[in-house]
C-alpha cells in the first residue's frame, strides 16, 4: 500500500504503533509496541540509545509490517547510517522529548530507520 491520505492522517494521529519484524536468528515473526516519529515530513523508528533487537531484525529483514488503524501495512525499514543525515533527523526528534538526555547520545547509540511503505 502506498502513502495515501488515508494512512498518512493515521501515522500523524498515532504515536505508538505496533510492527511485526521477522527474528534475525529464529526466522519467526515478532510483534511489539514501539513510537514512531515525525521529522523532515517522514516517518521514523527509533529508541533511546541502546540495544534493540527490533532493530537486529529489521537490519537482517528490513521487510516487517506496520500495524496502524486497524490495518496491516507492507513496508520496509531504512536504516539510517550517515551520520549527516542522523544528525538532522534527531535533531529534530530529540528536543521535543522532555526525557530524552542529551542529542549526542541518540547519535551515538541509538537505532534509526525510516519507514518506507511498499
Amino acid at each position: 500500500m502506498t502513502m495515501t491520505d488515508e494512512v498518512r492522517e493515521a501515522l500523524d494521529q498515532q504515536q505508538t504503533v505496533d510492527i511485526t519484524t521477522i527474528g534475525r536468528r529464529s526466522g519467526q515473526p515478532r510483534r511489539i509496541e514501539t513510537w514512531r516519529y515525525l521529522a523532515g515530513g517522514r516517518y521514523w523508528l527509533t529508541g533511546s540509545p541502546g540495544s534493540r533487537d527490533w532493530y537486529a531484525n529489521l537490519l537482517a529483514h528490513p521487510a516487517f509490517t506496520l500495524h496502524l488503524a486497524g490495518r496491516d501495512l507492507a513496508a520496509r525499514a531504512r536504516p539510517v547510517t550517515d551520520p549527516q543525515e542522523r544528525a538532522r533527523v534527531f535533531g529534530e526528534i530529540v528536543p521535543g522529548l522532555s526525557w530524552a538526555g542529551s542529542l549526542e547520545s541518540w547519535l551515538e547509540g541509538s537505532p534509526l530507520v525510516e519507514i518506507e511503505l511498499d
